[in-house]
């Protein structure tokens, strides 16, 4: 009996361990937003992934919180967005992490905006122009072209940061690639209808998209970027409004709607709210049902 229970005691000592080693063998990645961190999801099913963001609120704004630089301390990479989406909170999160692993882009640091070509680049910048981004728009995630440019080497960052699993992330890719590269056509042919709208936005968050559908944003109820719409510039936009060819006024799904009622109401024009990322309204799951979701939205509204 000795003998039985010391046997039972050594295999279970074994078993711990070896579920202990895979356990810690499981790649932790903090992904800033939850596009990329679906994104992450595609090429990294087996990942352990924590979003920092969710599509209610706005990126730019993130509060530094404990438990945000806990799960920054666990982490083994890091995907963000980058151009500067998250300057205001991310350097001091990983700052306050000390964690070396995602210390830099040379390490388990990703931005994807580093790996695409992002719309709106700026020579110069200065406070008089409002919250804009020297190194271009954000909000690549909208335009499906680019986000496989942004899968390519997501793909080739995992690959570094997990050299043992590069395979495993490669035939994940294909498989995405395939599947991504299959629902741009229905998208584009669905779209279609909406070649040549014109629409009034809350700010340039969805630019890729519209620029990648043929939209034409025609003024934004921002006086600048970042700042809240003021009586005067609604006033301005009204007046344009009058002209008759706007389809809606579109806002994010974490923006206010105060604004955009105030005009939709005295344009007689419909206020859409558009899911910002994944989890931005019930329709949107993942990358694949976002982009389903954006587009049935606007057609309804056409």
């Amino acid at each position: 009996m000795v003998r039985i229970n010391s046997k039972l005691k050594a295999i279970t000592a074994a078993a711990a361990i070896a579920f202990s080693s895979q356990a810690q063998a499981e790649l932790n990645v903090f992904a800033c937003e939850p596009e990329y961190a679906s994104l992450t999801k595609e090429l990294a099913p087996d990942a352990d992934i924590y979003t920092a963001t969710t599509a209610m609120q706005d990126p730019h704004q993130v509060q530094a919180r404990p438990s945000l630089i806990a799960k920054m301390r666990q982490a083994d990479l890091v995907v963000c967005a980058g151009a500067d989406l998250e300057v205001g909170w991310l350097p001091m999160l990983l700052m306050k992490a000390s964690n070396a692993k995602v210390r830099s882009t040379e390490q388990g640091l990703f931005y994807a905006a580093e790996h695409t070509m992002t719309l709106d680049q700026l020579d110069e910048v200065d406070r008089s122009m409002g919250d804009v981004h020297a190194l271009g728009n954000p909000h690549m995630h909208f335009d499906p072209y680019r986000m496989v440019d942004v899968a390519n080497a997501l793909t080739a960052k995992l690959a570094q940061v997990d050299a043992d699993n590069a395979a495993k992330y490669q035939a994940a890719l294909a498989d995405f690639k395939t599947r991504w590269k299959q629902a741009i056509p229905k998208w584009e042919a669905k779209a279609e209808p909406l070649k040549g709208k014109k629409l009034i936005a809350y700010h340039t968050n969805f630019r890729y998209l519209f620029n990648w559908l043929g939209i034409d944003q025609v003024a934004d109820l921002e006086p600048k970027p970042g700042l809240a719409p003021t009586s005067s510039h609604l006033a301005s936009l009204l007046k344009r409004a009058e002209q008759g060819d706007i389809m809606a006024v579109v806002i994010a799904s974490y923006q206010s709607d105060r604004g955009a009622k105030w005009l939709g109401e005295r344009a007689k024009l419909k206020v859409e709210r558009l899911p910002m990322s994944i989890g931005g309204n019930e329709q949107s799951k993942d990358l694949f049902s976002l982009y389903d979701s954006v587009i049935s939205q606007l057609l309804e509204v056409k």
